[in-house]
């Protein structure tokens, strides 16, 4: 344990944004697998609505993905690489939707 007054404040500081971190990373996997759930239940019935939901999901998710990249949170590189995930399920989908 830190003896130095400057040290223990930086282990306190640490502690606290990491905890915040956390809640950030915990809310960008949350909001991913309510996309991911909502782009399946598109797939199973390719109505308007559940066409809505799965924008209205990937909209939230792309916002939290952001957020994070500002906060420094996530490298600009994994929003990135995530979003385009995020993106490359609904255009796969897409895909197979036009073929069947």
């Amino acid at each position: 344990m830190a003896n130095i007054k400057s040290a223990l404040k930086r282990i306190e500081i640490t502690e606290r944004n990491r905890l915040h971190n956390r809640s950030y990373k915990s809310a960008v996997k949350t909001l991913t697998k309510n996309y991911l759930s909502a782009v399946d239940a598109y797939r199973a019935d390719p109505s308007a609505d559940t066409q809505k939901q799965v924008e209205a999901t990937m909209a939230a998710a792309y916002s939290k993905i952001d957020k994070a990249v500002k906060r420094g949170v996530l490298h600009p590189n994994t929003g990135a690489r995530k979003k385009s995930g995020l993106a490359r399920v609904l255009k796969a989908q897409e895909a197979t939707g036009a073929a069947s």
